[in-house]
């Protein structure tokens, strides 16, 4: 390959495209009472239900990104083999993770000046994140250059459509995106928020509908109403732990749209801990965000 492609564990990417893509992950992590983890570890599958049910029963989950010490390592492993390398972040509006990310590899290029070395900022999260990067790899094994693709991200990532709704608000008061006044108010008025990531990464909330059929409705009149091609795009769907309503969402898109590509993943531990069990999240191109 002519450059190594990196990116952070929440792209939220399926094991199956890691390993098609040879792609290198910075894991962030998650604290559960006193037990921290990993939110991916290369070759181990994590099985997701206790976290989801921990959560459903309102356990304090907190998050942290990747110390500078495990980018590193990460970064020394590919750039001492004499690879260069494309760092594709976690949005630095939501996180941390890419100033950490970004950092590290400043000061690496001190110490490989013959290396290539890019990062991006996707402004992205989940399969967000995670769709710009398997665009990215794509665009590597068709034999693009890494400036070349470093210069696709940047033209293209404000192209990146992020749409979801919850279905508990709990969540969002916890995470301080909702008042707690709102959150008892739409609990008990079945309201359900849409939000989408504007173009500086932020999360912005859009509109109130009332029942989860209509918020998922929602999602899909955001996706005609901007999405590019949608019949021949991939498109990308992640849920918290409510696979039902992601599959009636993904078949809402087929019926629609005849769109045949499109992946349906469950939200891993760090982007679900902020967003709770519930979460649908609906990923495209479209002609803005």
């Amino acid at each position: 390959m002519s450059f190594e492609i990196v990116t952070d564990s929440s792209a939220n990417l399926p094991d199956e495209l890691i390993n098609q893509y040879n792609l290198h992950i910075l894991s962030l992590l998650y604290r559960i009472g006193e037990e921290e983890y990993e939110s991916y570890v290369k070759g181990q599958r994590t099985d997701l239900t206790d976290f989801y049910k921990r959560m459903r029963n309102k356990e304090v989950i907190t998050t942290s990104c990747m110390s500078s010490g495990t980018c590193r390592d990460l970064f020394e492993r590919i750039l001492s083999q004499g690879s260069d390398l494309l760092y594709i972040g976690f949005s630095s509006a939501l996180s941390a993770t890419y100033q950490t990310g970004s950092q590290v590899l400043k000061e690496m290029k001190k110490e490989y000046p013959n290396a290539k070395i890019l990062s991006v900022d996707t402004l992205g999260a989940s399969l967000g994140e995670g769709l710009l990067v398997t665009h990215a790899a794509k665009l590597r094994e068709d034999g693009q250059s890494i400036d070349s693709v470093y210069n696709w991200l940047i033209e293209n990532r404000l192209h990146l459509c992020h749409w979801f709704t919850v279905d508990d608000l709990f969540f969002l008061m916890r995470g301080g995106r909702v008042s707690a006044s709102s959150a008892i108010m739409g609990t008990v008025l079945s309201i359900k928020p849409v939000m989408h990531m504007d173009d500086y990464g932020r999360l912005i909330p859009i509109s109130k509908v009332r029942g989860r059929k209509n918020s998922l409705r929602v999602l899909l009149e955001q996706m005609e109403k901007t999405a590019i091609d949608p019949k021949r795009q991939t498109i990308y769907i992640s849920h918290g732990d409510c696979l039902e309503d992601a599959l009636y969402l993904a078949d809402k898109i087929k019926q629609k749209f005849g769109t045949e590509d499109i992946l349906v993943h469950l939200i891993e531990p760090v982007i679900g801990a902020h967003c709770g069990p519930g979460t649908v999240a609906l990923f495209f191109i479209g002609t803005e965000r």
